[in-house]
């Protein structure tokens, strides 16, 4: 009886340690990913976008704001947590706004959920004007941000955030950035109230802290998207904001157009 215990424990192990030591395409589709999950790779190209922002296996990575739900979460924790590093800088309740600290909640109990998963994780705090270290100093090779930006520049945060991912970054390190993104040159940044943003806008603020504009990519493009909503881009999915009303209309443009971006810490 021992020794089937023992053998079963290290098949367990075994699959365990398998289980994590996924590949990029594994960790997208992976069974730890819900159905739901899994079917927005369709809109938001998880592998395609970590590829070109230059993701490898035994790198450092920082995320900064996973949110609550760790989308990407999901995929770089696992994808790294055998030889790489990942960070997964957030934000709290710090600066009062319950949102925020609610949201972090639900992330921290996602994670505490599945250790085998998400075990490595090394959980920071990035909520200017508060705290506003994400990571070690140069130790970072690849730094991405999904869907923040336009959070940051209506809460006037944008270059405390975007400063420390510098700081954070090794010499030639990378900054892969995704936005919602208009094509109306003639909007302000007040366009970030409705989630949406310029190319020309976010280039001209990541630059301002000293990154350099290394290339874009239509890998998130949706032409069907006008970027002009009753309620933003939250008007459709996955959020859907107005519930029922033209449900299908908003359905059928699917997720909102996006910028893919990528910088250098020359």
């Amino acid at each position: 009886m021992k020794k089937i215990l023992t053998t079963g424990l290290i098949l367990t192990c075994f699959w365990a340690n398998n289980l994590v030591a996924m590949t990029l395409t594994e960790a997208t589709t992976g069974a730890h990913r819900s159905g739901e999950n899994i079917a927005r790779n369709a809109h938001r190209n998880p592998t395609k976008t970590l590829e070109f922002f230059g993701l490898k296996e035994n790198m450092t990575v920082l995320e900064i704001w996973p949110g609550s739900r760790g989308w990407y979460t999901e995929v770089l924790a696992p994808y790294l947590k055998t030889n790489g590093v990942y960070y997964a800088a957030n934000f709290d309740g710090s600066t009062g706004a319950a949102y925020f600290e609610k949201a972090a909640k639900k992330f921290q109990q996602k994670i505490n959920a599945s250790p085998d998963i998400y075990g490595n994780i090394k959980l920071t705090t990035l909520m200017p004007p508060n705290k506003v270290v994400s990571a070690p100093a140069e130790t970072i090779d690849l730094v991405v941000t999904f869907r923040n930006i336009h959070n940051w520049v209506n809460n006037g945060i944008e270059k405390a955030i975007l400063t420390s991912a510098y700081k954070a970054l090794k010499k030639n390190g990378v900054l892969g950035l995704v936005a919602h993104r208009t094509k109306d040159s003639s909007v302000g940044l007040e366009s970030a109230q409705t989630g949406y943003l310029t190319e020309d806008q976010v280039i001209a603020i990541v630059e301002e802290v000293g990154f350099s504009f290394e290339a874009r990519s239509e890998i998130n493009a949706n032409p069907s998207d006008s970027a002009n909503h009753p309620k933003g881009v939250w008007t459709l999915p996955p959020m859907l904001r107005l519930g029922e009303i033209d449900k299908e209309k908003y359905m059928a443009i699917g997720e909102s157009d996006r910028m893919t971006l990528k910088f250098i810490k020359k």
